[in-house]
């Protein structure tokens, strides 16, 4: 894969089509978990105008964080608590319009609005990590952003 991201369009929807097959070059041939989640994390990054995007591994009953773009994270969420924990919990994306309308929201950023998070499933279909990613605008995320990272997500199924 090049080094070098080429995204196009007007749209949200546009950008994603330009980046899928990219986002999903980077990761096919890679078997290094780190190496593959750090390049995504970046091209996602780079792509949008989010403040923050990055990986937790699942790691006992709690979410440890993996490779990220933006400020520093919080290290460690529990089983079941704020987005990243109940997207987990509940085996699905969770689209956060207003952070701080969620209950038991973990605030690892002042600066963070909204917020989408997307299970990373192994082959039995187990969550095995979440992508998380923070806006700093509210009502970042919708239905186009979870159907697209929920595919580019799909791509790292080999990983676990």
């Amino acid at each position: 894969m090049a080094e070098h991201l080429t995204i196009q369009g007007e749209t949200k929807e546009e950008k994603y089509q330009t980046l899928l097959p990219q986002a999903q070059a980077l990761v096919q041939y890679e078997d290094d978990q780190i190496a593959a989640l750090a390049n995504l994390a970046a091209a996602l990054h780079a792509s949008f105008d989010w403040l923050w995007t990055g990986f937790y591994l699942v790691k006992g009953q709690q979410l440890v964080l993996g490779p990220f773009q933006g400020p520093i994270a919080c290290t460690r969420i529990p089983h079941g608590k704020g987005v990243c924990g109940s997207a987990w919990a509940q085996n699905r994306t969770l689209i956060v319009p207003d952070v701080d309308a969620f209950p038991g929201h973990i605030a690892c950023s002042s600066s963070a609005r909204s917020e989408i998070v997307v299970p990373v499933r192994n082959a039995a279909g187990a969550v095995v990590a979440v992508l998380d990613v923070d806006s700093t605008r509210l009502d970042q995320f919708d239905t186009t952003d979870a159907q697209y990272l929920e595919t580019i997500c799909q791509a790292l199924q080999h990983l676990f």
